[in-house]
């Protein structure tokens, strides 16, 4: 199995840039499809961006098309989120996920999840 380890994230303000990257260990990334999705308390987690195992193939939720940009290095084992034009409502615990589903948007079909990390943006 494959294990992921998140960083980047932390506080910016709104119309800022944050990077986030998923570091893969155990397999090689390009095992899995990897998704993006986010959380805050109360809701449930939201997709926000996946990307086939080769890197062909990026898929976006609607509310950050044009501001964040998913891509992957599976020489270095790594997936990244570049999150431009950010805004309060981005504000969230993001979590990067590994799936051989192509159900990319689904969260259930994910079967190996990174600890999290927290993103905040001030208005």
């Amino acid at each position: 199995q494959v294990q992921l380890v998140q960083s980047g994230g932390g506080l910016v303000q709104a119309g800022g840039s944050l990077r986030l990257s998923c570091a893969a260990s155990g397999r090689q990334i390009s095992t899995y499809g990897i998704g993006w999705f986010r959380q805050t308390p109360g809701k449930e987690r939201e997709y926000v961006a996946a990307i086939s195992r080769g890197g062909v193939l990026k898929y976006y939720t609607d509310s950050v098309k044009g501001r964040f940009t998913i891509s992957r290095d599976n020489a270095k084992n790594t997936v990244d989120l570049q999150m431009n034009s950010l805004k309060p409502e981005d504000t969230a615990v993001y979590y990067c996920a590994a799936t051989t589903r192509p159900t990319f948007s689904d969260f259930s079909s994910y079967d190996y999840w990174g600890q999290g990390t927290q993103v905040t943006v001030s208005s």
